[in-house]
Order: C-alpha cells, then structure tokens, then sequence
C-alpha cells in the first residue's frame, strides 16, 4: 500500500472517530436532558400532590385550634349606675349595645366600645314605691323580674339594626312588657315565668317557707273570637323538704326542675295544667353536697348543674335499665370544675356550649357534648355579672368594682375534639353512647353529630366486599388467560376486559342502583341458591371432564378453549338457581326471605346493600387487577415454565409452584392499586350504598364510605363552618389511608422482588 492510500485511510480512520465521538455526545446529551424532564417532571408531580394535601390539611386544621377571647373594651360604670344596684347585665348580639339592670328597674345602655351611656329606660313597677328584689334569664333578652310587692314582670329587649340613607348602620332598641304576674299568696323569695307558643302564662314561685307555688293561666278562644282564661294554682305536695337552692324552668314552661342544700334533683311534668307530676327525685351526689346553681341547655333537654365544690355536670333523661318506658335524669357529661362553688350557669343560645360562674369571680366557657374546657376568664377582682350574645362572639361583665369589660370571643368550633371525630358520644336523646354521623336536621336546636367512625368503617366495609368479588376473578381470570388459553384467545380476552375498565362510574352505579337493587330483591333466595350450585356445578362439571377429555374429538378444544365446555354448565346452573329460588323461598321462608330474616334475627334488609356494592365497585376494580397481573404473569421468562415442564411438573404445578411465586410482585400490586381504586370510588358508592352511616357487620345493610359522604355533603356545608372542614378532615384521611396502604404494599412489593426475582 503507497503512502498516499495510507494517508486517505488514516483520514477516514479519524473522520469516523470523530463523527462517532460527535454521536456518542449528542446521545449522552440527549439523555441528560430526558433524565433532567423526567425527574422534573416526577418531582413536579410529587410536588402537586403535597401541594393539595398541604391545602387540605390548612382548612382541616382550625378545627383543633383553641378559641380565643380579647378585651374588646374597659371602661367604669357612671356615678349614675352604682354597682352594688346592678342586678344583671346583656349584650347585644352586633356587639355595639351593652346594657344593665339596676334595683329601681331601670336599663341603662352603654355604646360599647367606648362605654358611654347614651339612653336609660326605667320599667314601669306594678306598684309606684315596688323594686326588683331578683331577676330571672329566660334568653333572648327576656327578663323575669320580681318586685318587692311579690309581683313578677316578662320585660323583653329587642335590638334593631336601621340604615340611613348614606347606608350607615346604628341599633336602635325597643322596650316590651309581655306579662304581669299578680303577687301570690305568700312572698316568693325566688319566681321564674314562661309563656309557651299557645299562650299559656305558667309561673313557679319558690316562698319563704321552702314551698314552691306553680300558678298557670290558659288562654282559649271560641269561634266567635271572644277570649278567655282559666287559671289554676297549686303548691307542688311533692316538694322537699330540705331547702330548694336553684330552679330552672324551660322555654315553654312544661318542666320544672329544683335542686336542694342536700344534693337532690327533682323534676316535675307542668304541661297538664293544674295537675303537675313528680318524675324525677334523686340524689345527685354520693356526698350530698349542695346543688347552687342550674341552667338549661340550648334545647331544653339537658339540664347543666353546678355544686358547692365547683362541679360542673350535664344531665337529661334517658330509658332505666329497667325498660320500663320511663325516661329519668342521668349524668351524662361531666365538664372541668371551678375552683369555688358554681353560682351562675348561661346556656349560649346557638349551641350546647355554657358559661358559669363560681363564688371567686372566675367565668368558664365549656362545650357540654365535646366535654371541651374551651376559655376561663378572670380579671384583677371578681366578676358578679356577665351576659353572652346571642352569636356566642362576645361576654359583656362587670365585676365587684363596678368595672365593665367586654370580651370579643372566637370560638368556630366548640363542638369538635377527637372524641366526638372518633370516640363514642352520648348525645341528647340517646340511651346510650354511640358512634353516630348526622350533620343536619329541621329543627334549630338540632346538634350536630360529626363522628368519622362510621364512615371509615363504611369506607372499610363497602371495600372489602368489592375486593372479595373482585379478587379471586380478576386473579383466576389472568391465570387462565395468560397460563392455560391460547394466544388467540388471550388477544379478545385481554382487550375486551380492559375496555371494562373506560367504562364511567356513573353508569355502573346508575345500574347497579336502579336495575341490580330491585332484580337481586326480587330474586335474593335465587342469588344465595346460585353461590351454592355455582361452586358444585363447577367442580362436578371437571370431574365429568375427566372422563369426557379421554374422546379425540374433545381433547382438540382442551388446549386453550377448556371454558367453551364449562361455560353452558354454569350458564344452567345461574338458571336453575334462578328457576328453583321462589319455590326453596316458598318452602322454607314463608314466601318472604326478607321478612323471615328480620323475625329470625332482627336484620333489615336495606335495598342498596353490601351485596349490590360487592358486585357493582367490585366490577370497576377487576379490570386493573386483571391486566396489572395478567401483565406480570405473561411477563416470567419462558425458561423458568420451559424448566418445570421439563423435569416432569404439571402446567397447574408449574404455574402454582414456579410462575405464581415470580409474579407475586407484580400481583400483589395489581391488587393494592384496586384496593386503593376502591377507597376512593365516590360516584359508585355514592349511588349504589343507601348512605346509611351506621356501623353494622350485616351484609344486607347500606354504608356510608368516607368519598361519597364527601360528595352528599359538600354543597351544603357552609363555607368555614365545622361541618365544611369536618369533610377536608375526611379528605385528609382518605389521603392518609391510602398512602399507609401504598406504602406498605410497596414494602412486601420489594420483599417479594428481593425472594423471587426481577420479573
């Protein structure tokens, strides 16, 4: 070779090192930028999920926040307003207009922010020379009060918000009698009256010698509209004989309870009028210490009383042990004491929250139901009145310096703790504790019942009953498609169940709740008969084939298309348990399964039960548990089957013994991320599960899962209320549920991977 023909192919030497030096950066690069966009954009993905969960858990967190209480205002009480006259004191509820009562009968308004006393109005007494000796709260800034000559006066104050016509606002006030007791025949040293919603006047007076009066007027009207009244008076025989030290008296006059210097509660039935009843005399502590002070909750059903140790407790009547039928008074909530005996107790007016007030001046805010101590309020000398607006947002006081101090409050939530989220409550009306969910009801004193428990439970129940239908086919479905059939057969199966899956939630449900329901009602003996003749038909069906297989003609389909010949035999088996199901309900139910199981063990059977939810969520899951495993079974390398078959093994040993055990991984994924599809399925569940939220194991009762309660209750939670971020709490747990699942199943995922291999 000359040197010239060695110079030009040293040249292409180099032009080809150079040209695949120049490749080989233009690869490297290439694949720094995909492995730069990929890791941003798996970490932007991660990113976004924290992003949402962190604005999940920022609305779900104020539920736990400590209320808070401010000094709003301070000022002193006018020369013209002495202290030591002031009888009781309110608030209105904008937090503009704070007023007192003083023993001459007069109110005295004070504009709140900087104390100033701009009006005075003087009631006037039933008698010219009479003054208030006692004043009663009845709410609403209703006042009874008691003159000196024995009479009794309904005094209401109504606040008023007025523009002008720059659309500035003030509050005017308006001053109203609604009722003048005469004084009764002996002096009462204490008196509290109602008027119910038909009229009716009923006033309890307690007199000096420890008997209490109970004076009731009904008012009727004829057709011709001419009014009249009856009266009845009558001195309750049952009344004890220590001394009464509190009463407290509901809203409609109807029930009358008393509390003695001995511990004794007693409660009376005053709504036939002139014929009062005794239901309740008992004692209310074991050491028989003074009952001082007792207060209604909002409601009317539960009774808070305070004792002379500064204990704070909540009773309301329950069915005894005894089944009678009669309801009488139990403790049930016991809230945190106060240092000093209990003089005061105020029920708010919105919720079942009280504030009470001890012998040292020291006020406490508590929620009865939740049990929470939620604020305790206390300034340089005692406090010896206070009142609460009616929008629990603020506490007006004065203590005994005769100084007035008003208190902005904030305070969303009292009704919310972890015991009432996930705890058994005993909630009014009810005999016992329970876990209970009901976020609304018609009547305006309704509480509210927020426990989590039920719906995870629900969101628990409704998922393994889809999981248990879903599992074993999806699972029995991959290992014939991918072991046992044919290619031909494996290219419709594969397909055909994965276009299962583009199938909308929706429509599943909406089948599953309007034609499943009824047709699995209508024939439920026939469903039990056919998960019966099923399984027997089936393995009868391959004992036959045993022998059946032995023919040329029949051992050409074995290879692959075994399931043509077992297809028509559970086909008669569905049909023969559908024909034979009425006549084995007629024979052995009476003709009425559902009758017979709620006489034989008290089970109703809901509609849109665990049954529908099994067969409805259970048909959305198979489809990612069906190709996620067919994937990973199809994908163990040909050698290790090749092997098993060599040394003698069986297809069946081969797949249970060798392939299973490889692709364990890979299904044991497939079926924790149906797992994970099941929990948080909501239009499914939503339709398809009667949103019962009760905590029962029956399979034919309904449930309520976390996701669809989510969808039913969003649209009416009011924006920032408890119940709004109650539901984020729920979104928070779903989320939490199912990273602790996906978490754990990725650990076994990579001991599994670790045991078996890379498959």
């Amino acid at each position: 070779m000359s040197g010239g023909e060695d110079f030009v192919a040293s040249s292409q030497h180099r032009m080809r090192e150079n040209m695949d030096s120049k490749f080989l950066k233009r690869i490297k690069r290439r694949d720094r930028m995909a492995r730069w966009l990929i890791s941003a954009g798996g970490l932007t993905v991660i990113g976004s999920v924290l992003f949402i969960l962190l604005l999940i858990v920022r609305v779900a967190v104020p539920l736990f926040q400590a209320p808070r209480a401010e000094v709003f205002s301070r000022f002193a009480l006018p020369p013209e307003v002495p202290a030591a006259e002031v009888l009781t004191v309110g608030l209105d509820e904008y937090l503009e207009s704070a007023f007192t009562l003083s023993r001459d009968g007069s109110f005295a308004f004070f504009e709140a922010r900087r104390g100033e006393l701009f009006d005075r109005l003087a009631v006037e007494p039933p008698t010219p020379a009479a003054q208030v000796t006692a004043v009663e709260y009845d709410g609403g800034h209703v006042y009874a009060l008691l003159w000196s000559d024995g009479s009794l006066s309904l005094e209401q104050i109504r606040f008023q918000p007025q523009f002008d016509e720059q659309g500035r606002r003030s509050i005017v006030y308006n001053h109203e009698r609604l009722a003048l007791f005469s004084p009764p025949a002996g002096y009462p040293v204490r008196s509290l009256a109602r008027i119910d919603g038909k009229g009716r006047q009923t006033r309890v007076s307690l007199l000096a010698d420890n008997r209490l009066l109970v004076e009731q007027t009904e008012v009727s009207e004829d057709f011709l509209g001419n009014r009249s009244e009856e009266r009845h008076e009558q001195v309750l025989e049952e009344a004890p004989v220590e001394a009464v030290t509190a009463l407290a008296l509901d809203h409609a006059g109807h029930t009358l309870y008393a509390g003695t210097g001995s511990g004794f509660l007693l409660r009376w039935n005053l709504e036939e009028a002139g014929s009062p009843v005794l239901l309740d005399r008992l004692p209310a502590f074991t050491d028989r210490r003074a009952v001082t002070a007792l207060g209604l909750v909002f409601g009317d059903i539960s009774l808070a009383v305070g004792d002379a140790q500064g204990g704070l407790s909540t009773w309301f009547p329950v069915v005894g042990e005894e089944n009678s039928g009669e309801k009488r008074l139990h403790r049930i909530h016991t809230l945190k004491g106060h240092a000093g005996a209990v003089t005061t107790i105020l029920p708010s007016q919105r919720d079942k929250s009280l504030l009470s007030l001890d012998q040292g001046g020291v006020l406490h805010l508590d929620h009865m139901t939740s049990e929470r101590h939620l604020l305790a309020l206390e300034g340089g000398t005692p406090l010896r009145h206070f009142a609460y607006s009616a929008r629990g947002n603020g506490i007006f006081g004065i203590d005994a310096d005769g100084q007035a101090v008003l208190w902005t409050v904030d305070n969303p939530h009292p009704e919310v703790s972890l015991g009432t989220l996930f705890g058994k409550v005993w909630y009014e009306g009810y005999p016992a504790p329970v876990f209970a969910w009901q976020s609304s009801s018609a009547s305006d004193d309704f509480e509210p019942k927020f426990s989590l428990t039920p719906l995870i439970f629900g969101t628990l129940k409704g998922t393994f009953y889809a999981m248990l239908l879903a599992v074993p086919l999806a699972l029995f479905g991959a290992i014939y498609t991918s072991q046992f059939g044919s290619p031909r057969l494996r290219q419709m199966i594969k397909p055909t169940v994965e276009i299962m899956a583009a199938i909308p939630s929706v429509v599943i449900g909406f089948l599953a709740a309007l034609w499943l329901a009824p047709l699995i009602e209508r024939n439920i003996a026939a469903l039990f008969l056919s998960l019966a003749l099923l399984p027997t038909t089936f393995v009868l069906a391959l004992l036959a084939w045993q022998v059946a297989r032995r023919s040329e003609p029949l051992r050409r389909i074995e290879r692959g298309f075994e399931f043509l010949a077992l297809v028509p035999v559970l086909v008669l088996a569905i049909a023969g348990a559908w024909v034979l199901g009425p006549l084995i309900e007629s024979w052995l139910f009476a003709g009425d399964f559902r009758q017979w199981l709620f006489d034989t063990s008290g089970a109703r059977y809901d509609q849109r039960n665990c049954i529908i939810i099994g067969f409805a969520l259970g048909f959305a899951v198979i489809p990612i548990i069906f190709t996620i495993a067919e994937d990973s079974l199809s994908n163990v390398p040909g050698s290790l089957k090749a092997a098993s078959l060599a040394l003698g093994a069986s297809r069946w040993q081969t797949v249970w013994r060798v392939i299973l055990p490889s692709a364990s991984p890979g299904i044991f994924a497939g079926v924790m991320i149906g797992f994970g599809r099941a929990i948080g399925e909501t239009m499914i569940v939503l339709m398809a599960t009667g949103n019962t939220a009760i905590m029962d194991l029956s399979i034919f009762n309904g449930m309520r899962p976390l996701s669809a309660n989510i969808a039913v209750e969003i649209p009416e939670a009011p924006f920032g209320g408890s119940l709004y971020r109650i539901l984020f709490l729920s979104a928070v747990l779903l989320f939490m549920l199912t990273f602790v699942l996906n978490t754990a199943a990725e650990i076994v995922r990579q001991r599994l991977r670790k045991k078996y291999g890379r498959f």
